[in-house]
């Protein structure tokens, strides 16, 4: 396996060929469909290979193009189910594995960014990657005063790979949009290519992983590794050994899915609160369940194990008032209140003009989740509400395109969208109200003295 293809013309090359590969097996399908073959089976067939050449593709580039193919991957569950396998096993590789830099290069790479003498940090040092993912891998040693470490190692070029990547992928995301019914994947390119910065720069991620890991700290729900040392292109951080979540997703039990899907919203909420970042890569590589004493029961004792805190919204108050005031004013079914406050911030813009009713009718199945004491995220209400904004003969298609999403919640959006398809795969149930009670400001039922807990 060469490096990260840096050269654009070749990356180009690559990405451009996704689509005339998806337009070739269209017309090929068609010209067997006239030769008798049944419909069910050659979609099936195009669909396998489909998703194959996408995950051949994105994961062998890594970049930009490796990361747009994590983030889709949390929208699987939005698929109609006949669809949804190929692409489900192909994309979900993503989130845990890629093809590994050659060893030679991780050695010069440690070498130009700590010094020649790098071995000296170390007890041992893996060769083998334990994790590579979109702009760098992971490898597992042990640091000179014997604790066990994670050493994540940037790919060389790799923010020319992703800017190059996401220019590209902008350019056919018209073509990508029917892998995620209800999906508009162009504005979700330009977000990922916004944050390129801030991914790259590994001192940022030190001091949010940092914060994390210091407010956390003794948590009995969820664990963040402490930063050991921070390096130009180079993190260590403490190991954290767990069940990938993943594993939890493919054959955990439903006691484990509802345990890791009550921490997963616990940690969306609760981050935010208790350190003014919102985690903003909520894909299942990211995550572990820390097991402890218990690997095989009972799922109480679980953790959530967090990593990855490269790309983080800076929220110093936590999540903004507004939303859970506009989530409450909902569920109380404030109509006139709530299309007044979604047009003070900026979602429905000046000179639309939409009925308070039809906005509240457009919501209410989306946060039908915070309207009950428990709710059991599936992939059928995942497809229903992809269905019912994707349809363009759906009143909830027409009033969403008169929308506008304010860039200030841009990222909260696709953060929250991710965290709930991520729910869905696991088909958990969970007491998302209690969690949003707790730490979404102006959610709770008003009181005065109350206040957000810190």
């Amino acid at each position: 396996m060469s490096d990260l293809p840096r050269k654009a013309v070749t990356r180009t090359a690559k990405l451009a060929a996704l689509p005339l590969g998806f337009a070739g097996r269209t017309a090929l399908g068609l010209g067997k469909r006239i030769g008798g073959r049944s419909a069910e089976l050659i979609a099936a067939e195009l669909q396998q290979r489909t998703a194959e050449q996408l995950f051949a593709t994105l994961g062998q580039l890594k970049g930009g193009a490796m990361k747009l193919g994590q983030a889709l991957s949390v929208f699987e569950s939005a698929l109609p189910e006949q669809i949804a396998g190929p692409y489900r096993a192909a994309l979900t590789k993503l989130q845990e594995a890629a093809p590994p830099m050659p060893v030679k290069s991780v050695h010069a790479a440690l070498a130009e960014r700590l010094g020649e003498d790098w071995r000296d940090l170390f007890e041992e040092f893996e060769d083998q990657p334990a994790a590579a993912a979109s702009i760098g891998q992971v490898h597992r040693a042990v640091w000179h005063d014997g604790r066990a470490v994670a050493v994540k190692v940037q790919y060389p070029g790799a923010g020319e790979a992703l800017l190059s990547d996401l220019t590209q992928l902008g350019r056919f995301a018209r073509l990508l949009g029917p892998l995620i019914p209800g999906m508009d994947i162009k504005p979700l390119i330009s977000e990922l290519r916004d944050r390129v910065s801030e991914e790259l720069d590994y001192g940022l991620e030190a001091r949010a992983q940092s914060a994390h890991a210091r407010e956390f700290a003794g948590d009995p729900d969820v664990t963040v590794p402490a930063v050991v040392h921070q390096g130009e292109q180079v993190l260590v951080t403490e190991w954290m050994e767990g069940v990938p979540l993943s594993e939890v997703i493919a054959e955990g039990t439903q006691e484990q899915r509802d345990r890791a899907g009550q921490l997963l919203a616990r940690f969306l909420f609760s981050g935010a609160a208790r350190t003014g970042l919102l985690h903003a890569d909520p894909h299942p590589g990211n995550f572990r369940l820390l097991t402890g004493d218990a690997p095989d029961g009972p799922p109480e004792r679980w953790r959530l194990g967090v990593l990855d805190f490269g790309t983080v919204d800076r929220l110093p108050q936590g999540l903004p008032k507004e939303i859970g005031t506009a989530l409450r004013m909902t569920l109380d079914g404030a109509a006139e209140e709530v299309h007044e406050l979604l047009r003070e911030e900026g979602f429905v813009k000046p000179g639309i003009e939409l009925d308070p009713g039809a906005v509240l009718d457009y919501l209410l199945p989306i946060i039908e989740p915070a309207q009950v004491a428990e709710f059991t995220f599936t992939r059928g209400w995942m497809r229903a509400q992809a269905t019912r904004i994707a349809d363009p003969r759906s009143p909830a298609y027409q009033l969403a395109r008169q929308l506008n999403l304010p860039p200030a919640y841009l990222l909260i959006h696709r953060v929250t969208t991710s965290t709930i398809g991520v729910l869905c795969q696991l088909g958990a149930t969970v007491r998302l109200r209690d969690e949003m009670e707790a730490w979404v400001p102006g959610f709770a039922v008003a009181d005065e003295s109350q206040e957000t807990p810190a």
